[in-house]
């Protein structure tokens, strides 16, 4: 969605996305992972479970206070959408997670932030998904296609899914996995 005040009223699920936990094992060991849009920080949670340092980021990082001062987390407070520019200018991550959020400025930096051998993981909903459920407005849902032409030419599409989701309510998804390697990735079950 390009505006998250959706997700900031309704605080969502706390347990991962199947699709993030399908593809986690893809994001180096000990590499740094950033949690874009993170909420509650579900997604940084469990990549801080598997040794990950992690930085969450979002325009309201109460969900996340509990970690302040802890080592391996660090929490930025940012409005990705001010136009106040990228908080996170040359630097790179290891893995990137991203669900149930687009703003489309900013899928050029999300790609330039993958580290060598790191990977995006990318989860929203896509146009469609006004016939089931929020977000209705076609301006905060992808275009057929659209996470694919974001990493095109950068990066290497490791999955990709679009279509509607039943599980438990239907809604229309779009869904990515990309890394930055010409080498083949390992694929999960």
């Amino acid at each position: 969605m390009e505006i998250t005040s959706e997700n900031h009223r309704h605080p969502g699920p706390s347990e991962p996305s199947e699709w993030v936990l399908r593809f986690a094992a893809l994001v180096p060991p000990g590499g740094a992972v950033l949690d874009v849009a993170c909420g509650r920080g579900r997604h940084g949670r469990m990549f801080r479970d598997r040794g990950h340092a992690v930085t969450f980021v979002d325009r309201d990082v109460t969900g996340v206070a509990d970690l302040t001062g802890a080592a391996d987390a660090e929490i930025v407070e940012a409005d990705l959408e001010s136009g106040r520019g990228w908080p996170f200018a040359g630097r790179r991550f290891a893995g990137i997670v991203v669900t149930n959020y687009l703003w489309r400025p900013l899928l050029p930096h999300l790609v330039a932030a993958v580290a060598p051998g790191g990977v995006l993981i990318y989860e929203t909903f896509g146009l469609g998904n006004e016939a089931y459920t929020r977000p209705r407005n076609p301006d905060h849902l992808l275009h057929p296609g659209e996470l694919l032409e974001a990493v095109g030419g950068r990066l290497q599409v490791v999955a990709f899914e679009a279509g509607i989701r039943r599980d438990p309510k239907a809604r229309v998804v779009q869904r990515i996995v990309a890394i930055d390697s010409a080498n083949p990735a390992e694929l999960f079950p």
